[in-house]
Protein backbone atom coordinates (compact mmCIF):
# COMPACT_ATOMS: atom_id res chain seq x y z
CA UNK A 1 0.00 0.00 0.00
CA UNK A 2 1.66 2.90 -0.79
CA UNK A 3 0.34 7.07 -0.56
CA UNK A 4 0.00 7.25 -4.28
CA UNK A 5 -2.11 4.46 -4.39
CA UNK A 6 -4.31 5.93 -1.34
CA UNK A 7 -4.45 9.27 -3.70
CA UNK A 8 -6.03 7.42 -6.39
CA UNK A 9 -8.56 6.00 -4.50
CA UNK A 10 -9.52 9.35 -3.36
CA UNK A 11 -9.92 11.05 -6.51
CA UNK A 12 -11.78 8.48 -7.90
CA UNK A 13 -14.60 8.40 -5.23
CA UNK A 14 -14.54 12.41 -5.23
CA UNK A 15 -14.60 12.55 -9.52
CA UNK A 16 -16.84 9.63 -9.76
CA UNK A 17 -14.70 8.50 -12.83
CA UNK A 18 -11.78 6.45 -13.56
CA UNK A 19 -10.76 8.95 -16.54
CA UNK A 20 -11.37 12.42 -14.66
CA UNK A 21 -9.59 10.97 -11.86
CA UNK A 22 -6.32 10.04 -13.82
CA UNK A 23 -6.87 13.40 -15.10
CA UNK A 24 -7.01 15.16 -11.74
CA UNK A 25 -4.01 13.02 -10.77
CA UNK A 26 -1.66 13.41 -13.84
CA UNK A 27 -1.33 10.15 -14.95
CA UNK A 28 -2.86 7.77 -17.76
CA UNK A 29 -5.89 5.95 -17.17
CA UNK A 30 -4.11 2.83 -17.26
CA UNK A 31 -1.73 3.68 -14.51
CA UNK A 32 -4.34 4.30 -11.96
CA UNK A 33 -6.53 1.26 -12.95
CA UNK A 34 -3.83 -0.63 -12.36
CA UNK A 35 -2.84 0.53 -9.21
CA UNK A 36 -6.12 0.59 -7.76
CA UNK A 37 -6.47 -3.21 -9.03
CA UNK A 38 -3.67 -3.78 -7.24
CA UNK A 39 -4.96 -1.87 -3.89
CA UNK A 40 -7.65 -3.93 -3.92
CA UNK A 41 -6.04 -7.24 -4.24
CA UNK A 42 -3.99 -6.80 -1.27
CA UNK A 43 -7.05 -5.30 0.58
CA UNK A 44 -9.13 -8.11 -0.83
CA UNK A 45 -12.06 -6.22 -1.04
CA UNK A 46 -13.72 -4.42 -3.58
CA UNK A 47 -13.84 -0.33 -3.03
CA UNK A 48 -15.69 0.51 -6.63
CA UNK A 49 -18.81 -0.41 -8.25
CA UNK A 50 -18.16 0.23 -12.30
CA UNK A 51 -20.69 0.26 -14.90
CA UNK A 52 -21.24 2.13 -18.07
CA UNK A 53 -20.44 5.38 -17.42
CA UNK A 54 -20.68 5.49 -13.69
CA UNK A 55 -18.71 4.59 -10.64
CA UNK A 56 -19.74 4.32 -6.92
CA UNK A 57 -18.14 3.43 -4.26
CA UNK A 58 -19.02 0.67 -2.44
CA UNK A 59 -20.06 0.89 1.33
CA UNK A 60 -16.77 -0.94 2.56
CA UNK A 61 -14.78 1.35 0.14
CA UNK A 62 -16.36 4.58 1.55
CA UNK A 63 -14.84 3.61 5.16
CA UNK A 64 -11.41 2.84 3.23
CA UNK A 65 -11.54 5.98 1.19
CA UNK A 66 -12.30 8.42 4.52
CA UNK A 67 -9.14 6.77 6.36
CA UNK A 68 -7.22 7.25 2.89
CA UNK A 69 -8.00 11.00 2.97
CA UNK A 70 -6.88 11.06 6.78
CA UNK A 71 -3.88 9.43 5.83
CA UNK A 72 -2.89 11.74 2.80
CA UNK A 73 -3.75 14.51 5.39
CA UNK A 74 -1.37 13.27 8.00
CA UNK A 75 1.22 12.48 5.49
CA UNK A 76 0.93 16.44 4.06
CA UNK A 77 0.91 17.55 7.91
CA UNK A 78 3.96 15.56 8.27
CA UNK A 79 5.31 18.31 5.27
CA UNK A 80 4.51 20.93 6.63
CA UNK A 81 5.81 20.67 9.97
CA UNK A 82 9.20 20.89 8.27
CA UNK A 83 8.26 23.63 6.73
CA UNK A 84 6.81 25.27 9.28
CA UNK A 85 10.51 24.77 10.69
CA UNK A 86 12.03 27.06 8.22
CA UNK A 87 8.89 29.22 7.38
CA UNK A 88 5.50 28.72 8.88
CA UNK A 89 4.72 31.10 5.95
CA UNK A 90 6.03 29.12 3.49
CA UNK A 91 4.71 27.67 0.95
CA UNK A 92 1.02 28.94 -1.19
CA UNK A 93 -2.35 29.20 0.50
CA UNK A 94 -5.07 27.53 -1.40
CA UNK A 95 -8.28 29.81 -0.78
CA UNK A 96 -11.84 29.25 -1.76
CA UNK A 97 -13.99 31.80 -2.39
CA UNK A 98 -17.76 31.85 -3.15
CA UNK A 99 -18.77 33.81 -6.35
CA UNK A 100 -20.52 36.74 -4.59
CA UNK A 101 -17.54 37.39 -2.96
CA UNK A 102 -14.66 36.98 -5.01
CA UNK A 103 -14.88 39.73 -7.62
CA UNK A 104 -15.05 42.36 -4.73
CA UNK A 105 -12.77 41.19 -2.38
CA UNK A 106 -10.27 39.43 -4.56
CA UNK A 107 -8.81 42.17 -6.00
CA UNK A 108 -7.48 44.50 -2.70
CA UNK A 109 -7.00 40.88 -0.73
CA UNK A 110 -4.37 39.94 -3.43
CA UNK A 111 -2.91 43.56 -3.19
CA UNK A 112 -2.22 42.81 0.78
CA UNK A 113 -1.62 39.26 0.56
CA UNK A 114 1.62 40.29 -1.74
CA UNK A 115 2.75 43.01 -0.08
CA UNK A 116 2.64 41.28 3.59
CA UNK A 117 3.26 37.74 3.07
CA UNK A 118 5.05 37.37 -0.64
CA UNK A 119 6.45 34.30 0.52
CA UNK A 120 2.83 32.18 0.91
CA UNK A 121 0.99 32.90 -2.90
CA UNK A 122 -2.97 32.46 -2.86
CA UNK A 123 -3.97 29.95 -4.77
CA UNK A 124 -7.74 30.61 -5.43
CA UNK A 125 -10.83 28.87 -6.35
CA UNK A 126 -14.43 30.22 -6.79
CA UNK A 127 -17.32 27.86 -6.66
CA UNK A 128 -20.62 27.45 -4.98
CA UNK A 129 -20.33 27.07 -1.62
CA UNK A 130 -21.63 23.04 -1.30
CA UNK A 131 -18.46 22.69 -3.75
CA UNK A 132 -16.30 24.54 -1.46
CA UNK A 133 -17.32 22.76 1.65
CA UNK A 134 -16.77 19.32 -0.38
CA UNK A 135 -12.91 20.82 -1.24
CA UNK A 136 -12.33 21.94 1.99
CA UNK A 137 -13.73 18.26 3.58
CA UNK A 138 -11.46 16.26 0.75
CA UNK A 139 -8.10 18.65 1.08
CA UNK A 140 -8.42 19.83 -2.18
CA UNK A 141 -8.48 23.66 -0.83
CA UNK A 142 -6.71 24.66 2.92
CA UNK A 143 -9.45 27.48 3.58
CA UNK A 144 -12.46 29.36 2.67
CA UNK A 145 -14.45 32.55 2.24
CA UNK A 146 -18.14 31.92 2.78
CA UNK A 147 -21.40 33.42 3.72
CA UNK A 148 -23.52 32.29 7.08
CA UNK A 149 -25.80 29.76 6.93
CA UNK A 150 -24.04 26.59 5.59
CA UNK A 151 -24.63 23.17 7.01
CA UNK A 152 -22.06 22.72 10.50
CA UNK A 153 -19.56 20.27 8.90
CA UNK A 154 -17.27 20.17 12.27
CA UNK A 155 -14.72 23.53 10.55
CA UNK A 156 -13.10 25.74 12.17
CA UNK A 157 -14.31 29.61 11.64
CA UNK A 158 -13.70 32.54 12.41
CA UNK A 159 -16.10 36.17 11.53
CA UNK A 160 -14.54 38.44 9.07
CA UNK A 161 -17.18 40.88 8.83
CA UNK A 162 -21.03 41.88 8.50
CA UNK A 163 -22.03 42.82 5.23
CA UNK A 164 -25.28 44.89 4.60
CA UNK A 165 -27.44 44.53 1.23
CA UNK A 166 -28.65 47.01 -0.90
CA UNK A 167 -31.70 47.63 -3.23
CA UNK A 168 -30.36 48.27 -7.13
CA UNK A 169 -32.73 49.88 -8.95
CA UNK A 170 -33.01 51.37 -12.63
CA UNK A 171 -31.68 55.31 -12.35
CA UNK A 172 -35.23 55.80 -14.00
CA UNK A 173 -37.26 54.13 -11.53
CA UNK A 174 -39.40 55.91 -9.22
CA UNK A 175 -37.76 54.27 -6.38
CA UNK A 176 -34.63 55.95 -7.52
CA UNK A 177 -35.57 59.18 -5.86
CA UNK A 178 -35.49 57.91 -2.55
CA UNK A 179 -32.98 57.45 0.03
CA UNK A 180 -34.00 53.73 1.18
CA UNK A 181 -36.11 51.26 0.69
CA UNK A 182 -38.43 48.68 2.61
CA UNK A 183 -38.58 45.01 1.35
CA UNK A 184 -42.39 46.06 1.33
CA UNK A 185 -42.19 48.43 -1.73
CA UNK A 186 -40.07 45.50 -3.54
CA UNK A 187 -42.63 43.10 -3.74
CA UNK A 188 -44.42 44.39 -6.47
CA UNK A 189 -41.45 45.14 -8.53
CA UNK A 190 -40.12 42.26 -11.04
CA UNK A 191 -36.80 40.63 -9.15
CA UNK A 192 -33.49 39.87 -10.81
CA UNK A 193 -32.37 36.60 -8.89
CA UNK A 194 -29.36 34.45 -9.21
CA UNK A 195 -29.82 31.02 -10.49
CA UNK A 196 -29.71 27.91 -8.47
CA UNK A 197 -26.73 26.71 -6.49
CA UNK A 198 -25.92 30.53 -5.11
CA UNK A 199 -26.22 31.49 -1.54
CA UNK A 200 -26.80 34.68 -1.93
CA UNK A 201 -30.06 33.63 -3.96
CA UNK A 202 -31.10 32.67 -0.75
CA UNK A 203 -30.31 35.29 1.39
CA UNK A 204 -32.72 37.20 -1.29
CA UNK A 205 -35.30 35.44 -1.04
CA UNK A 206 -35.21 35.33 2.84
CA UNK A 207 -35.55 39.49 2.96
CA UNK A 208 -38.32 39.50 -0.05
CA UNK A 209 -39.87 35.70 0.26
CA UNK A 210 -42.55 36.69 -2.18
CA UNK A 211 -40.11 35.61 -4.71
CA UNK A 212 -39.94 32.18 -4.00
CA UNK A 213 -42.81 31.41 -5.70
CA UNK A 214 -41.22 32.07 -8.69
CA UNK A 215 -38.42 29.21 -7.94
CA UNK A 216 -41.03 26.78 -9.54
CA UNK A 217 -42.27 28.96 -12.37
CA UNK A 218 -45.64 29.18 -10.77
CA UNK A 219 -47.80 32.21 -11.57
CA UNK A 220 -47.40 35.26 -8.91
CA UNK A 221 -47.22 39.29 -8.61
CA UNK A 222 -45.20 39.15 -11.47
CA UNK A 223 -42.42 37.20 -13.16
CA UNK A 224 -38.40 37.18 -11.82
CA UNK A 225 -35.48 36.61 -14.01
CA UNK A 226 -32.50 35.23 -13.25
CA UNK A 227 -28.47 35.39 -14.47
CA UNK A 228 -25.51 33.68 -13.55
CA UNK A 229 -23.32 36.46 -11.89
CA UNK A 230 -24.26 39.73 -10.11
CA UNK A 231 -22.37 41.56 -12.79
CA UNK A 232 -24.76 39.99 -15.38
CA UNK A 233 -27.92 40.83 -13.35
CA UNK A 234 -26.22 45.10 -13.24
CA UNK A 235 -26.36 45.02 -16.22
CA UNK A 236 -30.24 43.45 -16.34
CA UNK A 237 -30.72 46.42 -14.11
CA UNK A 238 -28.93 49.37 -15.80
CA UNK A 239 -31.37 47.98 -18.65
CA UNK A 240 -34.36 48.54 -16.81
CA UNK A 241 -35.67 45.33 -16.80
CA UNK A 242 -36.23 44.63 -12.95
CA UNK A 243 -34.43 45.21 -9.34
CA UNK A 244 -32.33 43.20 -7.19
CA UNK A 245 -30.51 43.23 -4.07
CA UNK A 246 -27.02 43.30 -3.75
CA UNK A 247 -24.08 43.08 -1.34
CA UNK A 248 -22.49 46.15 0.10
CA UNK A 249 -18.74 45.32 -1.67
CA UNK A 250 -20.24 44.93 -4.76
CA UNK A 251 -21.75 48.39 -5.49
CA UNK A 252 -19.18 51.00 -7.04
CA UNK A 253 -17.49 53.70 -5.00
CA UNK A 254 -18.31 55.87 -7.20
CA UNK A 255 -22.04 54.89 -7.57
CA UNK A 256 -22.69 56.18 -3.97
CA UNK A 257 -21.50 59.46 -4.73
CA UNK A 258 -24.54 62.33 -5.47
CA UNK A 259 -25.32 62.96 -9.36
CA UNK A 260 -23.29 66.39 -8.69
CA UNK A 261 -20.81 64.94 -7.46
CA UNK A 262 -19.96 62.69 -10.50
CA UNK A 263 -17.91 63.13 -12.68
CA UNK A 264 -19.83 62.40 -16.59
CA UNK A 265 -17.50 59.07 -17.04
CA UNK A 266 -18.87 57.67 -13.81
CA UNK A 267 -22.44 58.14 -14.33
CA UNK A 268 -24.45 55.24 -14.13
CA UNK A 269 -27.62 53.59 -14.71
CA UNK A 270 -28.11 52.17 -11.48
CA UNK A 271 -29.49 53.54 -7.97
CA UNK A 272 -28.30 51.39 -4.91
CA UNK A 273 -30.45 52.06 -2.39
CA UNK A 274 -29.85 51.12 1.62
CA UNK A 275 -32.58 48.58 2.86
CA UNK A 276 -33.97 49.67 6.35
CA UNK A 277 -36.96 47.44 8.11
CA UNK A 278 -39.95 48.65 8.48
CA UNK A 279 -39.87 48.00 12.71
CA UNK A 280 -37.08 50.03 12.47
CA UNK A 281 -34.54 47.26 13.05
CA UNK A 282 -31.05 46.25 11.71
CA UNK A 283 -31.20 46.54 7.95
CA UNK A 284 -31.05 42.68 6.41
CA UNK A 285 -26.99 41.68 6.03
CA UNK A 286 -24.68 38.60 5.62
CA UNK A 287 -22.18 37.63 7.81
CA UNK A 288 -18.57 36.26 6.18
CA UNK A 289 -16.37 33.83 7.43
CA UNK A 290 -13.24 32.31 7.09
CA UNK A 291 -13.78 28.57 7.41
CA UNK A 292 -10.81 25.70 7.82
CA UNK A 293 -10.66 22.11 8.83
CA UNK A 294 -9.34 21.69 12.19
CA UNK A 295 -6.74 19.04 11.01
CA UNK A 296 -5.11 21.99 9.52
CA UNK A 297 -1.84 22.78 10.57
CA UNK A 298 -1.12 26.05 9.25
CA UNK A 299 -2.25 28.25 12.02
CA UNK A 300 0.19 30.81 11.06
CA UNK A 301 -0.99 31.47 7.10
CA UNK A 302 -4.89 31.09 8.65
CA UNK A 303 -3.90 34.40 11.07
CA UNK A 304 -2.30 35.46 8.25
CA UNK A 305 -4.78 35.47 5.85
CA UNK A 306 -6.83 37.49 7.95
CA UNK A 307 -4.87 40.21 8.88
CA UNK A 308 -4.68 40.59 5.08
CA UNK A 309 -8.83 40.65 4.84
CA UNK A 310 -8.54 43.30 7.92
CA UNK A 311 -6.50 45.73 6.04
CA UNK A 312 -8.78 45.77 3.15
CA UNK A 313 -10.71 48.75 3.28
CA UNK A 314 -13.72 46.67 3.02
CA UNK A 315 -16.54 49.99 2.83
CA UNK A 316 -19.62 49.81 4.45
CA UNK A 317 -19.20 46.69 6.60
CA UNK A 318 -18.71 46.26 10.22
CA UNK A 319 -15.83 44.16 10.85
CA UNK A 320 -15.72 40.98 13.51
CA UNK A 321 -12.98 40.08 15.27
Amino acid sequence: MTLTELKYIVAVAREKHFGHAADACYVSQPTLSVAIKKLEEELDVKLFERSAGEVTVTPLGEDIVRQAQSVLEQAAAIKEIAKRGKDPLAGPLTLGVIYTIGPYLLPELVRQSITRTPQMPLMLQENFTVKLLEMLRTGEIDCAILAEPFPDTGLAMAPLYDEPFMAAVPSTHPLASKKSVTAAELKNETMLLLGAGHCFRDHVLEVCPEFARFASNAEGIRKSFEGSSLETIKHMVAAGMGVTLVPRLSVPRDALLTVSRRRKSDETYIRYLPIREEDGGPPPMRRVVLAWRRSFTRYEAIAALRNAIYACELPGVTRLS
